[in-house]
């Protein structure tokens, strides 16, 4: 099982959109990196959602529940989504601020590649915000 940060837009997409729906198509991803991190999601793996925009901030978990497959939507093979669905709301949402401020995170592809709309977590990483998400 890998671990990946999965960012929406809260105005387009949120977090209770997903909590309501239970499972949807995660779709809209163009950028090359960002679509070479989707081609290896398996069915298991945990993504943190992380709303963009103003709130910058980890609000909840996913599981992914699909392999990456071509956007039926689009004429394009090369640009895949994958199905999700809904983990556990973060009682303590994990803000950009916070992660910026902890030199721990000095590599984490979150600070370091803010464009990205999907980035792996690493292990130790992933525990490192669990904790935080915790108090």
């Amino acid at each position: 099982m890998a671990y990946w940060l999965m960012k929406t837009e809260p105005n387009e997409y949120s977090y209770d959109n997903l909590v309501n729906e239970g499972i949807t198509v995660w779709d809209g991803i163009s950028n090359a990196l960002a679509l070479k991190y989707l081609r290896t999601m398996k069915i298991g793996d945990t993504a943190l959602i992380y709303h963009t925009g103003k709130e910058r901030k980890i609000v909840g978990t996913a599981e992914t529940v699909s392999l990456p497959y071509p956007n039926p939507t689009l004429d394009d093979p090369k640009l895949l989504v994958i199905k999700v669905k809904v983990g556990n709301r973060i009682c303590n949402p994990i803000h950009l601020k916070q992660i910026k401020q902890d030199e721990y995170f000095a590599g984490f592809d979150l600070v370091k590649l803010p464009r990205l709309s999907i980035v792996p977590v690493s292990v130790p990483y992933w525990q490192r915000l669990q904790e935080m998400a915790n108090g």
